[in-house]
């Protein structure tokens, strides 16, 4: 029997090995702390698995899968929300003209800056420690976080780029596109495959990164399951 991929289910992949230190765990499920963030998955189908993400869900609030079919009939849980996504990979990356601005790392001393940004931009959950879940780097103009992009979850062999934005007031300089060239080609660097996720719907955001060096490797659904 082949193995699944460590992709069509990455929660789960990240968070049984490489973050299982960031898990929350209730029998055949876990799920991201929610200091740092909201997905959830389960080993199995069986009833046991999905009591134990009833009650992750329960006790630590609602989760999201990102998964081709999740389950959405679960006792307990009820489907809050759901969206079609694509997952794209870059084995390689474009070339690209170097930056004529400064990219900061940013860390802890940056959280609450970070966390504004991205309550204001939306660029996918994010919460108060998400920015440890990998490196993060940004773009500052007088002293101001107008732009960022990290990593977040890393399946076996993969890492995720993510919490990617842009302050509106400064679209349109190139800061999202050379901070994710940056954080991806630290990823593949490191002899890993770089990921991400987007609405389907997103098509400008989809171009960026096809303009990139990524490609749509599958359609993927974003559940958010909450308490039924």
């Amino acid at each position: 029997m082949t193995s699944p991929h460590p992709l069509d289910c990455p929660a789960w992949s990240a968070l049984s090995e490489r973050q299982s230190g960031f898990a929350l765990a209730h029998g055949g499920a876990r799920r991201y702390d929610p200091a740092y963030g909201v997905f959830a998955a389960i080993g199995d189908r069986s009833a046991a698995s999905l009591a134990g993400l009833a009650a992750l869900v329960a006790e630590h609030g609602d989760v999201a899968l990102l998964e081709v079919s999740p389950p959405t009939d679960a006792p307990g849980m009820a489907v809050a929300s759901q969206d079609i996504g694509v997952q794209m990979v870059a084995t390689g990356l474009t070339a690209g003209p170097p930056p004529d601005f400064e990219i900061v790392p940013l860390g802890d001393a940056d959280a609450p800056e970070m966390l504004a940004l991205a309550t204001l931009t939306q660029p996918g959950p994010f919460f108060d420690r998400t920015h440890q879940l990998g490196d993060f780097f940004g773009v500052r103009i007088e002293g101001q976080l107008v732009a960022m992009a990290g990593e977040r979850m890393k399946p076996r062999g993969f890492t995720e780029v993510s919490g990617v934005c842009t302050h509106p007031d400064h679209r349109g300089r190139g800061y999202a596109g050379a901070l994710m060239r940056l954080v991806a080609a630290r990823i593949l660097d490191r002899g890993e495959t770089a990921f991400l996720h987007a609405y389907a719907s997103n098509r400008d955001a989809i171009a960026l990164y096809e303009t990139l060096g990524f490609a749509v490797r599958r359609e993927i659904l974003m559940t958010r399951l909450t308490r039924g």
